[in-house]
């Protein structure tokens, strides 16, 4: 899972750089409940266990460190800030 996690993050990092190409999309499944993940209490009652998100067309201020992602997505037309680390990604 560690060299999975790797990629994930070496594609974030080229998104946060470049954006996404054409019209491509990137699905992150990631359990809301583990360390470090911060959730909106209002996205943490929707997905209590799991959520995945897309990055796609409608995201900003993509943030990618050596053990996480920050991101802001809208959610129901809410602006919401993840942040997740990579250990929480499935």
């Amino acid at each position: 899972q560690g060299a999975m996690r790797a990629v994930v993050r070496a594609v974030l990092v080229r998104v946060a750089k470049s954006g996404l190409p054409g019209d491509r999309h990137f699905y992150i499944a990631f359990n809301t409940r583990a360390a470090g993940v911060s959730l909106s209490p209002r996205l943490l009652e929707r997905y209590p266990e799991e959520m995945t998100v897309v990055l796609q067309h409608r995201f900003w201020d993509l943030i990618v460190t050596e053990d996480r992602f920050e991101v802001n997505l809208t959610f129901d037309s809410i602006p919401e800030r993840l942040v997740v680390p990579f250990s929480a990604i499935k």
